[in-house]
């Protein structure tokens, strides 16, 4: 299926370009998020006529992207949480405790943002995780997790 992409989508183009896609990822996601439309004469003439607002959109969003980067960036943030002797929790630190320990220092961030490659801490110690605010803006913090020893 060939759609405009009314932003840019990682790893399938940026703001204006016309991509073919399968069926469902457009039919599924990237038309119901507003990211892309169905490439019709009548979408393109559309699009060509309400291009500078979306470059101007897109712009503003980047910036304040940018500006919470900033303040973001090499951050340190401490979730505490029951573990045994050897340093392995009972559990695990996930994205929305993460959130959390972010809002609690007045940090707004979405839990989708947050990048877990290897899953959630399940070890005592320090993580070094990514923060994608935008797709050209990733931040890196420091996610201490401290263990409460269970007698």
């Amino acid at each position: 299926m060939q759609i405009i992409l009314l932003e840019k989508v990682i790893n399938l183009g940026g703001l204006g370009d016309v991509v073919k896609v399968k069926e469902g990822y457009a039919r599924n996601y990237l038309i119901p998020h507003g990211k892309a439309k169905r490439a019709t004469p009548e979408n393109l003439a559309a699009f060509e006529a309400r291009r500078g607002e979306l470059e101007a959109a897109q712009n503003e969003a980047l910036a304040k992207a940018q500006e919470a980067g900033s303040k973001i960036d090499g951050l340190t943030v401490q979730v505490s949480r029951k573990a045994g002797v050897d340093g392995r929790l009972f559990g695990s630190v996930t994205t929305y405790d993460i959130v959390e320990a972010l809002q609690a220092q007045g940090f707004t961030v979405e839990r989708s943002a947050i990048r877990l490659p290897q899953g959630p801490l399940k070890q005592v110690g320090d993580a070094s995780i990514a923060i994608a605010l935008h797709s050209d803006v990733v931040v890196h913090i420091t996610v201490s997790v401290l263990g409460e020893t269970v007698e």
